[in-house]
């Protein structure tokens, strides 16, 4: 395992921790005295960037990556649905949402 691959476990394993406290924080109410602690963030995991290969060939110098590691345009992203269930429930809210749109611009005239 690379010296990378271990970062990102390490800032997955960072953001797990805090989404479990902050979910137990929710949970009580946001109350002040089970607020959970404020922890710095690791110097060596601050600023990691995508690196995945531009379509220029040059390495994306984007630092707001997810945790496979990529930047929204590298694979943070949904490609959306891949099924065809899936794409019917697309297409059905697709409908639903033009039909509301519509039925809206026609009680405003």
């Amino acid at each position: 395992m690379d010296e990378r691959a271990r970062k990102l476990l390490r800032k997955k394993a960072l953001t797990d921790q805090r989404a479990t406290e902050h979910n137990t924080w929710e949970a009580s109410g946001f109350g002040y005295a089970v607020r959970p602690p404020l922890r710095q963030f690791p110097d060596d995991l601050k600023g990691m960037k995508c690196e995945a290969m531009t379509r220029a060939g040059t390495p994306c110098k984007r630092t707001d990556i997810h945790a496979n590691g990529r930047c929204k345009f590298h694979g943070g992203m949904s490609t959306g649905a891949r099924t065809e269930e899936g794409k019917a429930r697309q297409r059905e809210g697709y409908r639903r949402w033009l039909e509301e749109k519509c039925r809206a611009a026609a009680n405003t005239q």
